[in-house]
């Protein structure tokens, strides 16, 4: 691949006259002797979406931190609506005009809906909360914004999207009109996702302004009009959406010419027939999935996907020993799992990437050797204790082997990318050498860097002859898979060979045929 040259591909938006919503002005961030940002400008105009996107590490996390007032830059300035940003000290007057809903919620799941949007300022009367005003104005603020949610429900019995509205609201009540959405679509499905967009419009033409950030670049094209991109810290290019064919996009990110580079199974030879099964699956049935049937050769990678709450991520838990079914058989290699054990998943061959990195993939304070040779402390040490240079080695390895970007193996993995945080999840699920490796979303998340990186490793351990479940929704996911199987509604509703078409796989899961007489 060719290297960009370093003038950006787009002539950037052309400033307009009204002053912008928001804007960064050359700013700049080190901490200690790492530059974060490195002179960037960002101008948000108002009621437009304008997406934030590029590689984990281009230093997106930063500059909201500065929008948000959380960190105050080195060099540079914000300005609202033209206006000096008020001291960092001022955290009212920050809210009043700027306000993120996050990836992992802020919401109170214990509190209610009301309680979660008065907190802190709850109206009182005599000294006491008062709790029919608070319900009161809640139910204002939400039939104001036309959020069909009960005031006094438990937040936490909310469905995702729902949250994050409230958190919406919540931040347009304290008259903030600008709001920065990351990554809100990577808890929800299709359904869910087109109403959160729906909602956005709506919002945007009663004159909110939003800073959109995702790694689902798809998303960009659906949702926002203009697009800033990031790379090593720096500004690349801001332009209108309709300037930027997605192939330039990726470019501006990648500062490599072409899109995505994943292994397409559709160009694979076919195993023999006589290949032998490593995994199969007979009659499983869990809370959210039943009857679920299908056999995993070595060698072959297959994909399970479906709607969000489709069952494919329980499905793909029962196999790994997370959650135990209901009934039904798992067997690896002929030998039958016994549920709900990941101590005998993995005794059996089992590596797994789960759903949530930070829950249950990794423990943050620990380092990226730590992590890596969690699940064979036992083989590089007496009593489960691994001897640190034992642990530095087998972490020097894994650092090498996937190309995790660190300083060395006892780099805290609090202190990575949320790409290479991933690539230290998959370096725990290979430590044991599995047969059978179950991927569970391995590429929410992570830029695009990342994705082919750790999709070039599925491509490395089906050479090996080990059999790869990769259960995702992202479609540069499934095409490295020889088949993909579709749920719905808790069944396995459908099967795709290689060379599948993307319209008749999204239809799929969607529940839609696009072929009927």
């Amino acid at each position: 691949m060719s290297t960009m040259a370093s003038q950006p591909i787009v002539t950037p938006v052309a400033p307009r006259e009204s002053p912008a919503v928001v804007e960064a002005l050359e700013v700049g961030k080190r901490f200690g002797s790492h530059a974060a940002l490195k002179d960037v400008s960002l101008r948000v105009m108002a009621g437009e979406s304008h997406a934030l996107v590029g590689r984990n590490g281009a230093g997106k996390s930063t500059l909201v931190s500065i929008l948000t007032g959380l960190r105050k830059s080195d060099t540079g300035e914000v300005r609202f609506g033209g206006e000096p940003a008020p001291p960092i000290s001022d955290r009212d007057a920050w809210r009043e005009r700027v306000a993120c809903v996050y990836q992992h919620s802020t919401i109170i799941r214990e509190l209610s809906v009301a309680e979660n949007l008065f907190i802190n300022r709850q109206p009182s009367r005599g000294g006491m909360i008062d709790w029919h005003a608070m319900r009161r104005d809640a139910r204002a603020l939400l039939d104001h914004w036309k959020i069909d949610v009960r005031e006094d429900a438990r937040a936490g019995d909310l469905t995702v999207e729902a949250r994050q509205l409230v958190e919406i609201a919540r931040a347009l009540s304290y008259g903030a009109r600008f709001i920065i959405l990351d990554e809100p679509t990577a808890q929800l499905d299709g359904d869910e996702i087109k109403r959160l967009f729906r909602r956005i419009g709506e919002l945007q033409r009663e004159g909110v302004t939003f800073l959109f950030i995702s790694h689902h670049l798809q998303e960009v094209y659906e949702i926002c009009q203009a697009v800033t991109v990031l790379r090593d810290a720096r500004h690349i290019v801001s332009a209108p959406v309709s300037a930027l064919p997605r192939e330039k996009l990726i470019e501006a990110m990648t500062g490599e010419r072409g899109g995505l580079a994943v292994t397409d199974a559709a160009s694979r030879a076919a195993l023999p027939a006589d290949t032998a099964v490593a995994l199969q699956v007979e009659n499983l049935a869990g809370a959210d999935y039943d009857g679920v049937s299908f056999d995993l050769k070595r060698g072959e990678v297959v994909g399970l996907t479906g709607a969000t709450s489709s069952g494919r991520t329980s499905v793909a838990e029962a196999i790994a020993g997370l959650r135990a079914a209901k009934r039904g058989t798992i067997r690896v290699d002929g030998k039958v799992l016994p549920p709900g054990d990941v101590p005998a998943a993995l005794a059996h061959g089992i590596g797994c990437v789960p759903k949530d990195r930070h829950h249950e993939g990794l423990v943050l304070s620990q380092s990226v050797a730590e992590n890596a040779s969690m699940t064979i402390a036992r083989m590089l040490g007496k009593f489960g204790i691994a001897p640190p240079a034992k642990k530095n080695a087998f972490g020097r390895k894994m650092i090498d082997a996937l190309g995790i970007v660190a300083q060395g193996p006892e780099h805290v993995v609090s202190g990575l990318s949320g790409g290479n945080q991933q690539k230290v999840v998959m370096a725990r699920a290979l430590a044991t050498d599995p047969n059978v490796l179950v991927l569970i979303d391995p590429t929410a998340g992570v830029d695009v860097k990342s994705k082919e990186a750790l999709l070039s490793v599925v491509d490395r351990v089906r050479e090996e002859g080990k059999a790869v479940l990769i259960v995702s929704g992202e479609l540069d996911d499934l095409r490295t898979c020889d088949r993909v199987l579709v749920m719905f509604r808790g069944r396995v509703a459908a099967e795709f060979p290689a060379g599948w078409q993307d319209h008749d796989l999204i239809a799929s899961v969607e529940g839609v045929s696009l072929h009927e007489e």
